[in-house]
């Protein structure tokens, strides 16, 4: 799990900007979203352009040299913060599987050039390169006789070394791989009406094509049933694609050309509930900006219910500051370049009792 994500001098972020996960309280109601006193499930809220999605692109900046899945560099130019002097973008994970943290730190020039990069597990360093000067060094048994001046600063030598290396099994190096897999099994998706994601997988493919392919049609029509949208689907195979339709008493018509762009948000979450089983860690962005807000509760139960990956999502929808929903260590608000979990911005002991939504509202997060 991603315990606590540091970032500097990215997009937006100027000044050190922390996303702790591991501050939880004791409260006793949604012990469901916190694992090993780490977060599981949260939600971040903040104002247009405080910067919730560069937090999104940030944490997954990871997956653009450390994997082959999907990227979208596109997306985050201008890399560094345009106000600062300094080139040099600075990241810092902590992760803990088993039991053990994972301490991942690198800096990049941009979205493709790494300047430095250090992975240390349970307190000892075990990777290190220095990509200026092209020296470096991996502690991991089973790298003895590997190459370690790799003489590319686009290419990850912690990437290498697991391309490369047939590790031995030892804890160490078992944590390693955990770390690997938990990084290449991330997924953000972040629009609306396009399958636009980073991570997990590669490629693109029609919505519909992909329910009804996987024989998951009725069971697309059973969700948006039971959140109050009635319809009758069927499917037909148009130009070698199948698409989904909607049967009405007189006629029919293509789902996506009746359906309201709240509807066809939907039909995104849905394709991914049912083709990222195995995520590890899913961002959200914006999930609900269309959904009426009991919708955008039942959506938050159903990812939380169906899935085993950390979740965090992304939303302006001041309804889910509600402690039947979330709770207030899970409840992060974005301000002045600085993200902080409700419990963590006022002297008052939360209590479920409390209306969170009307303290939000009168400003007693404010900072």
């Amino acid at each position: 799990m991603l315990v606590r994500f540091e970032i500097e001098n990215f997009k937006n972020f100027e000044n050190k900007m922390i996303l702790d996960l591991s501050k939880t309280k004791g409260y006793e109601f949604k012990e469901n979203l916190i694992k090993d006193g780490i977060v599981r499930s949260g939600v971040i809220f903040g104002k247009n352009a405080a910067g919730k999605s560069n937090i999104g692109y940030a944490i997954f900046d990871i997956v653009n040299h450390l994997t082959d899945k999907q990227k979208n560099l596109s997306e985050i130019y201008p890399y560094s913060n345009l106000n600062s002097e300094i080139k040099k973008v600075s990241f810092n994970y902590l992760f803990q599987f088993d039991g053990k943290k994972v301490n991942y730190k690198y800096s990049k020039l941009d979205p493709e050039e790494l300047y430095e990069e250090t992975l240390i597990i349970d307190g000892n360093t075990v990777i290190e390169y220095d990509y200026l000067n092209n020296k470096g060094f991996c502690t991991l048994k089973g790298t003895e006789n590997l190459n370690i001046i790799i003489d590319n600063n686009k290419l990850s030598f912690v990437k290498y070394i697991n391309n490369n290396s047939v590790l031995k099994n030892d804890e160490t190096n078992n944590i390693f791989r955990k770390f690997i897999e938990f990084v290449d099994n991330m997924l953000l998706f972040y629009s609306l009406d396009y399958n636009r994601y980073i991570g997990y997988t590669v490629g693109s493919e029609s919505i519909s094509d992909a329910i009804v392919k996987r024989k998951k049609l009725e069971d697309f029509q059973h969700f948006l049933n039971r959140l109050d949208i009635s319809c009758e689907l069927f499917s037909r195979e148009v130009n070698g694609k199948n698409q989904i339709f909607v049967k009405y008493r007189n006629g029919e018509a293509n789902f996506y050309s009746v359906a309201s762009a709240g509807t066809r948000a939907l039909a995104l979450f849905y394709y991914w509930l049912i083709n990222a089983s195995s995520a590890s860690f899913i961002f959200m962005d914006e999930f609900d900006a269309y959904y009426h807000y009991e919708l955008s509760q039942e959506v938050v139960n159903e990812i939380i219910d169906k899935t085993d990956a950390q979740v965090i999502f992304t939303s302006h929808n001041t309804n889910l500051m509600n402690n039947n929903v979330f709770r207030p260590d899970c409840l992060f608000i974005l301000q002045n370049n600085g993200i902080r979990a409700m419990c963590d911005l006022t002297e008052k002991e939360l209590r479920k009792a409390h209306n969170l939504q009307k303290m939000y509202k009168a400003g007693a997060f404010d900072e």
